[in-house]
């Protein structure tokens, strides 16, 4: 990850023989996907760590020139089918966030995309107060979607973790349960960090200062 910090994305792109889109809207994730095929990730579960073997999770971070999060970090599906049967110990939000291996991208506004920027790669685990605040948002919120009121919850719940719709597209639909315990359909959701959580990550490691 080291060896690619300073090059463009362009540069990655061509050398695995790929065109760079000229906008991220319907391709989410593929810088992502760009920098995991270039370091050789081999998750492909959806609840396994990029690097299996490893143990570690790659999340790329779109950054201002002054090193801020320009957007929140996507961490993974929630699991909307059988809450009770999940902890936070043993949940796939815990497993992807235990050990991540952060790579800032510089993205500003007017930057075309394969000209953006990797910068130097973190490899980071929360320290105890940072999986304190992502356990109690974590349990809080599912508090609520044991309950069955996981369409009350909204982006602005979560100190540090939220909950977002996520689907591949408006129709999408996965069960979860109402407040009665039936069963109903409801828009796939994600964890997702907030930016004032990954903001404070960049600032204690990179000494920025913002």
């Amino acid at each position: 990850a080291r060896s690619l910090a300073g090059l463009r994305i362009g540069h990655i792109a061509e050398s695995q023989g790929k065109t760079v889109p000229s906008q991220l809207n319907r391709h989410k994730g593929w810088i992502g996907r760009l920098l995991e095929d270039a370091l050789g990730a081999d998750g492909g579960n959806a609840r396994a760590a990029d690097f299996g073997h490893l143990g570690v999770e790659l999340k790329t971070i779109p950054v201002t020139a002054e090193g801020r999060p320009r957007e929140t970090t996507f961490v993974g599906s929630v699991e909307l089918a059988a809450p009770d049967e999940i902890t936070w110990e043993t949940s796939s939000t815990r497993a992807k966030l235990s050990r991540v291996l952060w790579i800032p991208i510089l993205a500003t506004p007017n930057l075309p995309i394969a000209h953006r920027m990797i910068g130097t790669p973190l490899l980071w685990s929360p320290s105890p107060s940072e999986e304190e605040s992502l356990a109690r948002d974590w349990n809080s919120h599912m508090a609520v979607i044991r309950q069955g009121y996981v369409e009350h919850i909204t982006a602005h719940d979560g100190e540090v973790l939220q909950i977002r719709p996520k689907g591949a597209n408006a129709q999408s639909r996965t069960w979860s349960i109402d407040a009665d315990g039936e069963a109903i359909l409801t828009a796939p959701r994600a964890f997702y960090l907030r930016t004032s959580f990954t903001g404070a990550i960049l600032r204690r490691n990179f000494a920025l200062v913002y």
